[in-house]
């Protein structure tokens, strides 16, 4: 069986990045159309070895579309996903306008794939934050072994998580700065090349940013309400590629060894742990790279039944496009959507 999908956003960084991972993957499509703003019609992206024009939403006709990537942000997503899903198409949604609607499930395949079928209430599901998504990935074998009680994290990410024209700040900064140019920041608060920014979204009334609340709110509906979460999260001159610094407390006892070997074992998650120089993953590494990495496994002697870790994951991938991908799989795998019949 083979299933029309549309990509929503289709000239982003992660728009593009879906139709790389729907070819690299063999996804079953009949056929694939790209779909942006009004703006960018017309306009050829790359799907494999072809090339595929994108067509304006405004005059698009989602009624023989069996599933919508949508990654065109929130307040598009909050205007068409609903009236796309009214037309039978299942929409996956990148954007945050969809993802604490309790009728919307919120998944990430390797950690909670059964909620997926929550999504006839509205034909929607929702794909979590790209620092979220890596999160839970590492989070969930840990849990299911020794409960987690509670997490601490501080995210590192990069500027690939503002969009393009966040990577188009940190080249253009860094190159005036070589060259004595003068600097304004514009995407970004202050200066973001040879600086760290602890500003990731808007600033909410108890002093956390939209960001670093995400994290909580999504982590404790995907994995367990119970769960306390608190964060920091930082933006870092780096292209491609979010960092975690993790420290978590767990119920019951466990130990780094028996932490490597479970997560060595958890499905999306390779260890990378050695204890000598350059035995851990850097975002560098993981750009381009489908996995989530985890190093720097190590027990916390300051609280009982403690860990350390480091997570490290291609945001445009993991955090995105390929959990989108990985969820549009899981519907057809399980045969929870049909084709529909194609006009003769």
């Amino acid at each position: 069986m083979a299933y029309k999908i549309a990509v929503v956003g289709a000239t982003g960084n992660v728009g593009r990045e879906m139709l790389d991972i729907l070819d690299e993957r063999g996804f079953p499509a009949r056929e694939v159309v790209p779909v942006a703003s009004r703006r960018s019609q017309g306009v050829d992206v790359s799907f494999g070895d072809r090339t595929l024009t994108c067509q304006a939403i405004d005059h698009f006709d989602f009624s023989d579309v069996d599933i919508c990537l949508m990654s065109a942000g929130g307040t598009v997503s909050k205007e068409w996903s609903p009236k796309i899903a009214a037309k039978g198409c299942v929409v996956i949604d990148n954007s945050s306008a969809w993802r604490y609607d309790a009728d919307v499930p919120l998944i990430v395949p390797e950690v909670n794939a059964d909620a997926i079928t929550g999504f006839t209430r509205k034909n929607i599901i929702a794909n979590p934050n790209c620092s979220t998504a890596q999160l839970v990935v590492a989070l969930k074998p840990l849990h299911d072994a020794a409960t987690i009680r509670r997490v601490v994290v501080s995210t590192y990410q990069s500027v690939s998580g503002a969009g393009k024209d966040g990577m188009d700040e940190l080249f253009n900064q860094t190159r005036s700065i070589f060259v004595n140019d003068p600097i304004t920041p514009e995407k970004f608060t202050k200066r973001i090349a040879f600086n760290v920014i602890p500003h990731i979204d808007v600033f909410m009334e108890d002093g956390y940013t939209k960001e670093e609340w995400k994290v909580l709110a999504e982590t404790k509906k995907m994995l367990d309400p119970k769960i306390k979460v608190t964060c920091t999260a930082v933006r870092v001159p780096v292209f491609i590629g979010h960092s975690e610094s993790v420290n978590i407390e767990f119920e019951r006892p466990i130990t780094a060894e028996e932490a490597r070997d479970i997560l060595r074992e958890a499905p999306g998650v390779l260890v990378v742990d050695k204890h000598e120089d350059g035995g851990y993953v850097t975002p560098y590494e993981s750009a381009g790279e489908d996995a989530t990495y985890v190093s720097r496994i190590r027990e916390d002697a300051t609280i009982e039944n403690g860990l350390n870790m480091w997570v490290v994951a291609d945001n445009l991938r993991k955090g995105a496009a390929l959990n989108a991908v990985q969820i549009a799989e899981v519907l057809v795998n399980r045969g929870l959507i049909t084709p529909k019949k194609v006009a003769a």
